[in-house]
């Protein structure tokens, strides 16, 4: 129903427009606004105006602060985001630096490691065939006593046989053998 009053207001409008125009009133009247529209106009626009003014721009500002204020939010965010990164990746290199420093420190220990337990096996070897040849010269030792030991009981067998025949007498076997073991008590002494 508003539509079809504004409808019938334009037409009206329209034809009193033409009519000006035929009457000779030219074309500048056509262009003009009739006085009654322009200050309908004015009060309709000082309304919106003031409407507009009052709350829309307030609100629009309100939004535009808090859309400058998100988006500063986010800016510092990312900065500081870009600055622990920064720190992250300082400390992984640092600390790849020092793995690194401790592999190779690991391996001059191990290799250090390595040649002391080389030079204490190479210590220990020697010591023991050290011990072996002691060893050996006892034993030579004392095969040598245990030979030159049965080589006294032979000598003197040998002995008490030579000397039962030679002086062939009846010498008991005990009073022999004590006359050959001091003999040979005596040869020992010569050496």
């Amino acid at each position: 129903m508003l539509t079809h009053v504004f409808a019938q207001v334009v037409l009206a409008q329209n034809a009193e427009l033409i009519l000006a125009q035929a009457e000779g009133g030219g074309g500048a009247a056509f262009l003009l606004p009739v006085p009654e529209e322009l200050f309908a106009g004015i009060i309709a626009f000082s309304i919106v105006f003031f409407f507009v003014w009052k709350w829309a721009i307030p609100v629009l500002n309100k939004t535009l602060e808090a859309r400058q204020a998100a988006i500063a939010g986010e800016l510092e965010t990312a900065e500081s985001a870009k600055v622990e990164a920064e720190s992250l990746l300082r400390d992984y290199r640092q600390q790849v630096a020092g793995a690194k420093d401790e592999a190779s420190k690991i391996l001059a220990d191990a290799r250090d490691a390595g040649e002391a337990v080389k030079g204490d096996i190479i210590a220990r070897a020697e010591g023991e065939a050290q011990q072996i040849k002691s060893r050996a010269s006892d034993e030579i030792a004392a095969e040598r006593e245990r030979a030159v030991a049965g080589l006294r009981r032979q000598v003197a067998d040998l002995s008490l046989v030579v000397a039962a025949k030679v002086v062939e007498s009846t010498l008991d076997a005990d009073t022999q053998r004590d006359l050959v073991d001091r003999y040979i008590d005596e040869l020992g002494g010569v050496k």
